[in-house]
C-alpha cells in the first residue's frame, strides 16, 4: 500500500530502486541474524517482504502506464509470470542452496540478486508514470532518467505547458468504497487463498505420502504448478485481448447498423459505452469450473495416495486455471482504476495475501480433522458459494462505473 501509493504520485522508477535496496539490506540482516534472536528474524522478514512484495504493485502500475486496454490482457499475462511462477521456482533453488551451502546462503543469494536488479534498474529502467512523462514523449526530470537510455522513446525537451498536471496523494483505501472493486477483490482473494493452500502444503503432504522424495525432489514438485501458471499466463493474456477486440468489433457493427446513430463507431471503446466487465469476465465461468474440479480432484488423489503423476498433473491444471482467473481479475481492476494502477494492485495484494495467510494458518488443522480430500472440497465449495459475484459484476458493474463518472464530472464542474 505504501510503495504503490507513492509510485502513483512520485513515479515508478525511484520506488522500484528503493524496494530493491530495502530487500537487499534486509537479506543481509537475515543472513547474519543469530539463531536465538527469533524476534529479529521476524522483523527482518517483514522488512524483506516490504521490499519484495511491493514490486508486484509497482509492476502493475507500469502495465497501466504503457498498455492500452486492447492489449492490457497480454501485458498482464507476461507480467504475471514473475509474481506467480517465482514462488514455484524459489523452493527448488532454496532446497539446493540449503542442502549444499546451508540456509543462510539463501539470503546471500537473494541479496546479490536484489542488488543486481537495483543496478540494472538504475542503468536501464525508464520512468513510465503518465503524470510525469505523458505517453513517453515528455522527458522526466534528470533524476528519473536511466543512465543508459536504451528503453523507451527518444524525446526532445518539452515545454512545461505540454506536461500533464502532477497528481496529489490519493488515499488507496478509498478504492474499497467502490462496490465493484471490493467484490472483485474479495472473490479474487478467495480463489487465491485456495491456491495458496495448495502450494503451502506441497511439502508437508508429499513427504509422508511419497517417502521416496528427498528435499530437492519435493522442491522440484513445485515446478508442476509453476509450469501451468507460466503457460496459462501467456495464453490467457492473448485470450483476454482477443475477447476485447471481438466485443469491440461487434459494437462497431451494431453502431454502423443503427439508423439512429446513438453511438459513433469510433466512440465504442469510451468508458461510458464499452462493457469492460463483460469483456474481461465472459470466460470466467469456464476457467472457474476447471479450477474447482482440479482442486477437488487434487485433494482426493492425495488422500487415496495415487501415483505421484496424478497430483502433479492436477497441479499443472490448477496453476493454469488459477492464473487465468487472476489475470482476468487483475486486468479488470486496472481497467476500473487506470490512474491508480499500483494502488489498486496493492489493495489486491492486501486482501488476497490476508485471506491466503488465514487459509494457511488453519489448513493443517482442517486436514487433520477431516482429511485432505474433504479439506480441498470444502475450500472449493466456499468459492462456489460466492461465484455469483462475477455475474453481479457483469450486470451492475457498468451502472456503478457510470455513477462514479457522474460524480467526477460534477466535481470537475464545481472546480
Amino acid at each position: 500500500m505504501f510503495w504503490g501509493t507513492l509510485s502513483d504520485r512520485w513515479g515508478r522508477r525511484p520506488m522500484f530502486i528503493g524496494c530493491m535496496i530495502v530487500l537487499s539490506v534486509a537479506c543481509v540482516g537475515l543472513a547474519l541474524v543469530p539463531t536465538n534472536a527469533y524476534w529479529l528474524l521476524m522483523l527482518l522478514r517483514c522488512l524483506q517482504a516490504a521490499g519484495s512484495a511491493s514490486t508486484v504493485a509497482l509492476g502493475a502500475g507500469v502495465i497501466a502506464d504503457i498498455a492500452a486496454p486492447a492489449e492490457r490482457g497480454s501485458f498482464f499475462g507476461m507480467w504475471n509470470i514473475g509474481p506467480m511462477v517465482g514462488p514455484s521456482i524459489g523452493p527448488v533453488l532454496g532446497g539446493v542452496l540449503a542442502e549444499n551451502l546451508g540456509w543462510r546462503s539463501i539470503f546471500w543469494f537473494l541479496c546479490i540478486a536484489a542488488g543486481v536488479c537495483a543496478i540494472i534498474m538504475v542503468l536501464l529502467l525508464p520512468e513510465t508514470l503518465r503524470a510525469l512523462v505523458g505517453n513517453g514523449s515528455i522527458p522526466p526530470p534528470k533524476a528519473y532518467r536511466p543512465l543508459i537510455p536504451i528503453i523507451g522513446r527518444t524525446a526532445q525537451e518539452a515545454d512545461d505547458a505540454d506536461k500533464p498536471p502532477r497528481r496529489g496523494f490519493a488515499n488507496p483505501l478509498r478504492l474499497f468504497t467502490y462496490p465493484d472493486v471490493s467484490l472483485l477483490l474479495f472473490f479474487n482473494a478467495l480463489v487465491y487463498s485456495v491456491f495458496y493452500g495448495v502450494t503451502a502444503t506441497i511439502s508437508t503432504l508429499f513427504q509422508p505420502i511419497y517417502p521416496f522424495l528427498n528435499e530437492t525432489d519435493i522442491g522440484l514438485c513445485f515446478l508442476a504448478i509453476g509450469g501451468g501458471m507460466l503457460v496459462g499466463g501467456v495464453v490467457t493474456g492473448e485470450i483476454l485481448d482477443k475477447e476485447y477486440k471481438r466485443i469491440k468489433r461487434d459494437m462497431i457493427r451494431k453502431a454502423e447498423a443503427d439508423p439512429e446513430k446513438k453511438i459513433r463507431p469510433e466512440d465504442v471503446t469510451k468508458e461510458e459505452y464499452f462493457p469492460i466487465e463483460y469483456a474481461r469476465l465472459r470466460l470466467m465461468p469456464a476457467f472457474f469450473a476447471v479450477y474447482i474440479a482440479a482442486c477437488i480432484g487434487y485433494g482426493w488423489c492425495l488422500q487415496a495416495k495415487v501415483n505421484i503423476a496424478g497430483p502433479l498433473i492436477l497441479q499443472i491444471i490448477i496453476g493454469w486455471s488459477c492464473i487465468a482467473i487472476m489475470n482476468s481479475a487483475q486486468t479488470l481492476l486496472v481497467d476500473l482504476a487506470p490512474n491508480h494502477g499500483s494502488a489498486i494492485t496493492a489493495c489486491n495484494n492486501l486482501v488476497r495475501c490476508s485471506l491466503g495467510a488465514a487459509c494457511v494458518s488453519v489448513i493443517d488443522l482442517i486436514i487433520k480433522a477431516v482429511g485432505t480430500g474433504w479439506t480441498y472440497t470444502i475450500l472449493s465449495l466456499i468459492c462456489v458459494v460466492f461465484s455469483p459475484i462475477y455475474w453481479v459484476l457483469i450486470r451492475y458493474g457498468p451502472k456503478w462505473r457510470a455513477r462514479r463518472r457522474a460524480r467526477r464530472l460534477a466535481a470537475g464542474e464545481k472546480k
